[in-house]
């Protein structure tokens, strides 16, 4: 199925894949999309829109299998404080449904942050703009398609720290 992101990376000239999966409206998970289109969950990168307050909205693109640190990415954005843009609002500011976000063919472009890690893969998937399909292409055209939009866009590390949890005397096993 050809969506508004294919579209955009086709009139830059960037190369993708389309990869469909079966779409489970019950479970929109990043790490269940990443199951269903083969890849590893840190590969499938998630597109959220957050706001720093009225007006000001900013795109946060992560790995599927990490949580957003919202202070990370206000320290990165210059804004006061961020939190998910409320779910009712997303579909009016970007045209597109939860499951199915995308930078590409948004109706208003946005600030776009992306996780550092994506840069050490080379190949990631976004969603295409329809739940049920998903983008894979290489990080750098990825960036540059994100550039062509005209708007700010940074990397920077946005997710939060993966605590590991020890049981209480904190020695790790092996190391005795």
């Amino acid at each position: 199925m050809k969506t508004n992101g294919a579209r955009f990376l086709e009139s830059l000239g960037i190369p993708f894949e389309l990869r469909e999966y079966e779409v489970d409206p019950e479970d929109l998970s990043a790490i269940t999309v990443a199951k269903k289109i083969g890849m590893p969950a840190e590969q499938v990168f998630k597109t959220l829109l957050v706001t720093g307050g009225p007006g000001e909205y900013r795109f946060a693109v992560i790995p599927g299998d990490a949580e957003l640190d919202f202070k990370k990415l206000a320290r990165a954005a210059g804004l006061r404080k961020a939190e998910m843009a409320p779910l009712k609002d997303v579909q009016p500011l970007t045209g597109y449904i939860r499951g199915g976000v995308t930078l590409f063919g948004a109706r208003k472009p946005y600030p776009v942050y992306i996780d550092e890690t994506a840069v050490l893969f080379d190949r990631i998937s976004v969603s295409a703009g329809a739940r049920g399909t998903q983008l894979i292409l290489s990080p750098e055209d990825y960036l540059r398609a994100a550039q062509a939009l005209e708007v700010e866009v940074q990397t920077a590390d946005l997710t939060k720290d993966a605590t590991r949890h020890q049981p209480h005397g904190g020695q790790e096993a092996g190391t005795r």
